[in-house]
């Protein structure tokens, strides 16, 4: 009987002490500091320009995963039918979250890259124009597509492809980009309304 009586107090310390742990706030870890996998050179491509580098992060499994990560959530919530990427280093980051995610992959590239029919757009840059191309039946079936690239800056090449997916037949969810300059306010010039995430900002 005493054994009996000894076993049902330590059952209910047990759940007791359950009860207790179930409110305690369970602890998450940090994000990895992308930061720490960017370089910052200056003066290129030209005098006066600070280039953020990312081959140090493709570089370190552990950051290049990070990345991954944060941009699958961003393809969970939005949920695309096809990842578009941006010549150059948005194929890059492109492909890999489209395989990453178990995704198709669509590449806008600058003119003459692409073979069969295609759909073209002219933009305008800071200093001159530029025009950006998408084959005619990629996106024929109303895909629903997140557009992807390392870096957003003044906004003129992602705005042309935003308007790319869109004249092509595609049906824009958002924007993903590894790295943001703020300070350069390219995001005001993507559609209003469009979901922009950014997972390193420098302002």
């Amino acid at each position: 009987m005493e054994r009996r009586i000894s076993d049902h107090r330590v059952a209910a310390e047990l759940r007791s002490m359950a009860a207790r742990m179930s409110g305690l706030r369970r602890l998450h870890h940090h994000p990895v500091d992308l930061r720490q996998f960017i370089r910052d050179v200056p003066d290129f491509p030209k005098p006066g320009i600070l280039f953020r580098d990312i081959s140090p992060m493709l570089r370190d499994p552990s950051g290049w995963t990070a990345v991954m990560k944060e941009l699958g959530e961003l393809c969970d919530r939005l949920k695309p039918d096809l990842i578009v990427g941006i010549e150059s280093r948005g194929f890059i980051v492109g492909m890999a979250l489209a395989t990453h995610k178990r995704l198709g992959f669509v590449p806008v590239r600058k003119p003459g890259k692409l073979p069969g029919d295609v759909i073209g757009i002219d933009y305008t840059l800071e200093y001159g124009s530029d025009r950006l191309e998408i084959q005619s039946d990629a996106l024929a079936d109303g895909a629903r597509v997140l557009l992807v690239d390392d870096l957003l800056a003044t906004g003129g090449t992602a705005a042309a492809s935003a308007e790319l997916v869109e004249k092509a037949g595609g049906r824009l969810v958002g924007c993903g980009f590894v790295i943001e300059l703020g300070d350069l306010s390219g995001r005001s010039r993507l559609p209003e309304g469009l979901p922009v995430e950014s997972l390193v900002r420098y302002d």
